[in-house]
């Protein structure tokens, strides 16, 4: 499971979240939220892809892209 930053950054705007204010509801640092949006944390705990999706109220499936494997 991988972070889609875009996605979480557009639910956050629609959902007129500030970057800290997200942060502080998922009870995680604003710069580790600012870099997991921005795409340069690729593989972040999956605690804290749950944390962002509840602060978000959202499923995990909305703020993450599936990477299928190839053979």
């Amino acid at each position: 499971m991988r972070p889609h930053g875009t996605a979480i950054r557009d639910i956050r705007n629609g959902q007129n979240l500030g970057l800290r204010a997200l942060a502080e509801r998922a009870g995680i640092d604003r710069g580790h939220l600012s870099r997991i949006e921005r795409g340069e944390v690729r593989n972040p705990a999956s605690t804290t892809l749950h944390r962002i999706a509840a602060a978000l109220k959202v499923p995990v499936d909305a703020i993450t892209i599936t990477e299928e494997k190839t053979t």
